[in-house]
């Protein structure tokens, strides 16, 4: 088998842990699929496959490992001009800060991400970042940005719950007596 050939495996092998509930596993077998990508020269999928070992390691409750895991591959992507994978994995670098209770840099990251998905069909992801966002705000006491953070979760969203709709209603009525369009 080549190398190339038993790196690929790691990825299915991580992939079969991940779903069996073996999270810290699975963070393992994307950790050395990311070293065997980068040295074959890829660096776009070793960065793919550290946001693997990142949300694996958030499953197993290791925010730390999975911040650190995470923490350069958003400037990869960027500098390859993959935004809907810059976005991602602003978002899961975000995922670790809330987790590590580093709210404004987890609201910087997830803003930044949203930002990113604008306009890109990628609505589901943006409406439950937006969401991320709309929670660690009103933890952070900024409780009007974080309606209309989720009010913009619930514009975006393309398949609005019953109280999506109801707090989009509620803001149409805050916004006009606020003079908002």
């Amino acid at each position: 088998m080549s190398e190339s050939e038993a790196s690929g495996n790691l990825a299915v092998k991580a992939q079969d842990a991940y779903a069996a509930g073996q999270y810290i596993l699975s963070a393992d077998l994307y950790a050395r699929e990311a070293d065997a990508c980068k040295a074959n020269g890829n660096e776009l999928q070793a960065a793919e496959n550290l946001n693997n070992c990142s949300v694996a390691f958030l499953q197993a409750g290791k925010a730390e490992a999975a911040y650190q895991a995470v923490a350069d591959t958003p400037a990869i992507f960027e500098n390859a001009g993959d935004i809907r994978r810059q976005a991602m994995a602003l978002g899961n670098r975000a995922a670790a800060l809330e987790e590590l209770r580093r709210l404004e840099e987890a609201l910087h990251d997830y803003q930044h991400a949203t930002e990113l998905l604008k306009g890109s069909g990628e609505d589901e992801m943006r409406a439950l970042l937006l969401k991320r966002i709309s929670t660690i705000q009103f933890q952070v006491k900024k409780p009007l940005e974080a309606l209309f953070a989720m009010d913009a979760a619930a514009e975006t969203s393309p398949r609005r719950s019953w109280s999506e709709r109801l707090i989009h209603q509620l803001m149409k009525l805050i916004k006009k007596r606020m003079g908002i369009n």
